[in-house]
C-alpha cells in the first residue's frame, strides 16, 4: 500500500514540530521511498550521534553546523550540503540557529508513525 504526502505542501500556515531540545521539524514531502524533512535548530542544539539504515543527504539552508560523520568533522553552513552513507554513525551541532534540510531514502517509516527515534536519536 502506498502512503504519501499531499502533492504540494505549503509551511506558511504548518506548524513545527517540536522534538526536545531546541529541534523542530516540518514534513516537505514523503512516500514509500523517499522523504524531505525541514529541521529547525536553536543555537547550541544538538542530533546526537544516531544511525539508520536510510540513505541521508543533507542541505544547509541557514546557520552553521558542526558534523561528525564516522569521526570525520566539518562545519558546513548555509549553501552546503552533507552526505551521509548508511549505517554511519552521525550527529550535528548546531553553532549558529539554523534550517537543515533532509531527504531521507528509503522513506522515515519511524518518523511517521512515532514508535522509531527522533532526529537527534531520542525515542519520541
Amino acid at each position: 500500500m502506498k502512503r504519501s504526502s499531499e502533492k504540494f505542501i505549503t509551511t506558511a500556515g504548518m506548524e513545527w514540530e517540536e522534538l526536545g531540545g531546541g529541534v523542530s521539524r516540518k514534513f516537505l514531502g514523503w512516500d514509500n521511498q523517499i522523504m524531505m524533512v525541514q529541521v529547525k535548530f536553536e543555537k547550541g542544539a544538538e542530533g546526537t550521534p544516531h544511525q539508520h539504515f536510510h540513505t541521508q543527504a543533507t542541505y544547509c539552508a541557514s546557520g552553521k553546523f558542526e558534523f561528525d560523520i564516522d569521526g570525520e568533522k566539518k562545519i558546513v553552513e548555509g549553501g552546503d550540503g552533507v552526505y551521509i552513507e548508511p549505517n554511519l554513525i552521525h550527529g550535528a551541532l548546531c553553532l549558529e540557529a539554523g534550517i537543515l534540510i533532509d531527504v531521507f531514502a528509503p522513506v522515515r517509516e519511524d518518523f511517521l508513525d512515532g514508535s522509531g527515534v527522533s532526529y537527534f536519536g531520542n525515542k519520541k
